[in-house]
């Protein structure tokens, strides 16, 4: 009798420190490498996936069940795969919904995404909050543990590498309707598609630029505002991005920054980025706005911050948002000019929604700045 879903080879999940974990392979037969992460989501596997701010990592999903409701196409944040690989505790191979058009695990075979499942995640996310984010590597094709550890110790730290320019548009494109009433310049350091998505459905007509592109470039769309996207990578190397978003907020129009563009326009202000422990990645995050005093729940995803202390040494900027579980700094403003950022994700595809307000305040920035 042939089963419908044949026994799964074993995998191992090696850590540089040496740390081992064994469980049964998923997806793709072979061996990937990357900095190992965890995500505290319930849901949205797919747009996690497809988030090219997650390029070069090993994500680890604390839901027990991935794949469970398939592969929807309209569900993602790019153009394909960006994770380097996956660790999960159960990796359903059948999927329950009527919309999905395939299963993960023939998603990630087409898209050659190695992974892990049938291990103790619980264990592995509360090893890498003791001991931090590390680089590690999946291999289910019996490669020995003496050449994984080689092959590991060969894999560039992350602090310290520029990985936009791996995700990001090498041509300018648009988006949305000619039509509408505000023209909004994106620079793409990995831009997810659901932060066009929400700036298109208020009333902005996009276009989308290369991260290398000249300020003339960018000012001869004539915009109104400027977004800064979100991506991957270590913001502190990113030196002409940040010559460029300064120079950009030099032109006086409406700045929004989002994740990296949050860390980038913290550069230029002369406040240095630094690299977490652990970071923060899942929708499920309490922030403080200290503007309003409310509270939001947040989607997020991200391993570098920003310095609290760099802040005091400019008299220009005000902070405006605080993470409630560890203090660190959720958003930042500019108190002459009409630019803000912020560390997480409002766009927040599947959710929460808490904070789509701040694509209205940049919306109301950009009407304000064309009526004076």
């Amino acid at each position: 009798m042939q089963l419908k879903y044949p026994l799964k080879p074993k995998a191992i999940l090696l850590l540089e420190d040496g740390k081992i974990f064994e469980g049964k392979a998923a997806g793709k037969i072979g061996t990937t490498t990357g900095e190992i992460c965890f995500n505290t989501g319930m849901s949205g596997y797919q747009e996690i996936f497809t988030d090219p701010s997650y390029y070069g990592q090993i994500i680890v999903m604390n839901n027990v069940h991935i794949g469970n409701y398939g592969i929807e196409e309209s569900e993602v944040e790019s153009e394909g795969i960006k994770i380097a690989g996956m660790i999960c505790k159960k990796f359903n191979n059948g999927f329950s919904r009527k919309r999905a058009t395939q299963s993960l695990q023939d998603y990630f075979e087409k898209n050659n995404i190695v992974s892990i499942s049938d291990v103790d995640t619980r264990a592995i996310v509360r090893y890498i909050r003791d001991k931090g984010a590390m680089n590690c590597i999946i291999s289910s094709d019996n490669t020995p543990v003496d050449e994984l550890k080689k092959q590991l110790a060969k894999v560039p730290k992350m602090e310290g590498l520029e990985l936009s320019s791996k995700v990001a548009t090498k041509t300018a494109f648009e988006f949305g309707n000619p039509q509408s009433s505000h023209k909004v310049a994106v620079i793409d350091f990995g831009v997810k598609k659901n932060i066009l998505r929400s700036l298109a459905e208020r009333d902005c007509f996009l276009k989308v630029f290369p991260m290398k592109s000249s300020v003339k470039d960018i000012m001869d769309f004539n915009p109104d505002g400027i977004m800064l996207s979100n991506g991957p990578g270590d913001p502190g190397v990113m030196k002409p991005e940040i010559a460029l978003v300064k120079e950009l907020i030099n032109t006086g129009k409406p700045v929004f920054g989002i994740c990296l563009g949050h860390q980038l326009f913290a550069e230029s202000q002369g406040i240095s980025t630094y690299k977490m422990h652990a970071g923060h990645r899942g929708i499920n995050h309490p922030v403080k706005n200290v503007i309003t005093g409310k509270s939001e729940i947040t989607s997020q995803n991200h391993g570098f911050t920003i310095k609290l202390e760099d802040i005091a040494k400019n008299p220009e900027v005000e902070i405006t948002h605080v993470n409630l579980n560890d203090n660190t700094i959720e958003g930042i403003r500019l108190k002459n000019k009409p630019v803000f950022s912020v560390q997480y994700h409002p766009e927040a595809c599947p959710g929460p929604h808490d904070s789509r307000y701040l694509f209205d305040d940049f919306v109301n920035n950009i009407k304000l700045a064309k009526n004076n």
